[in-house]
């Protein structure tokens, strides 16, 4: 009776901080914004007891994430970089860094994307909203690990001060950037996102974004594309995925596919072109993982489906709330 008990409290906490994260990316663009994000994670911090830092502009100007700031310079909506942590270790480390996107719309800025369709851009944000909806079910286990949480939340948006093609920017840490296309924008986002992590001194980084078409395109909304540098941190992540549900497939990381992101002008430009676009994402983040054990999530394809199945509805489906949780839970030291 009191494995039942725990397994169906195991289950409602799992099933509603999953439903969190299908609400914020359910939500339209326009009642979904980076303030509005960032009171989303406030409102859970002080529900679940979580410790939360909303860094403004100007504080984001003083961290020199000129990557994050690129992207939202072409919107009237002002970036928030949202910090969530859960401490239930010992103090002053961070066991587990959770990196979603957090695009609150995207139009492809200057690089604009295509009309039919473009109101589901309202979900780029999908993998903050799962971070953010994973925290506030790991405070309620209490295992015996630090984790954070951090989305940099902007939207992207053509306009006269937008980021253009050829610009060049400098993310945090001082790596320079090329620009080589305004729709690849969340790897910029992100890129000072983990710089962030690196500087947390997290032992492991787990990123999650609506990342590219081309995942989307290899495997169906379906499956979640598996990223690393890490075998055994992958193998992991893939096991806390196949206990949740979360159906989740290696991709390879040859160095080879790093050719495609050089440039002649800065230390890396910001898409690989059409072939292997999803590895080359990846590979562009892994600049900014650096030797930080590290995996990213492409949830392109399985954020959001247009037809529901099993106990899925059409729309947002919460994935991976319920692969953090269990990774988070399979890290904790015992009690």
């Amino acid at each position: 009776m009191a494995a039942m008990e725990e397994g169906c409290r195991k289950g409602r906490i799992l099933a509603e901080a999953t439903n969190i994260a299908r609400d914020m990316v359910n939500e339209p663009g326009n009642y979904m914004t980076p303030q509005d994000m960032a009171e989303k994670a406030t409102k859970l911090a002080e529900t679940y007891g979580l410790s939360i830092e909303v860094l403004e502009l100007e504080q984001i100007k003083e961290l020199g994430m000129g990557a994050f700031l690129g992207v939202a310079q072409g919107s009237q909506q002002p970036p928030r970089f949202i910090v969530l942590r859960y401490q239930g270790g010992a103090p002053d480390k961070t066991d587990l860094a959770l990196v979603g996107k957090g695009i609150t719309f995207d139009s492809g800025g200057i690089s604009i994307k295509p009309g039919e369709g473009m109101d589901d851009m309202k979900g780029d944000m999908a993998g903050g909203a799962a971070v953010i909806a994973a925290l506030s079910a790991i405070a309620q286990f209490k295992p015996a690990i630090n984790v954070m949480a951090i989305v940099a939340a902007t939207e992207n948006l053509p306009s006269g001060s937008a980021l253009k093609p050829g610009d060049i920017l400098t993310q945090m840490n001082g790596k320079t950037i090329e620009v080589a296309n305004t729709d690849a924008e969340g790897r910029l986002t992100l890129a000072d996102a983990l710089g962030y992590a690196r500087q947390a001194d997290a032992k492991v980084i787990i990123d999650v974004a609506t990342l590219t078409g081309a995942c989307r395109v290899a495997l169906g909304d379906i499956c979640t594309g598996a990223f690393g540098n890490d075998q055994e941190l992958v193998d992991k992540v893939i096991n806390a995925g196949k206990e949740a549900g979360d159906l989740i497939w290696q991709m390879p990381m040859y160095d080879e596919y790093k050719e495609q992101n050089k440039s002649t002008v800065a230390d890396i430009k910001n898409t690989g072109g059409r072939y292997a676009g999803a590895i080359t994402a990846a590979q562009f983040l892994a600049e900014f993982a650096d030797a930080t054990p590290w995996v990213h999530l492409d949830i392109a394809g399985p954020s959001m489906i247009d037809k529901g199945r099993a106990y899925l509805a059409k729309g947002a489906t919460g994935v991976p709330v319920r692969t953090l949780v269990n990774l988070a839970l399979s890290m904790a030291e015992p009690k």
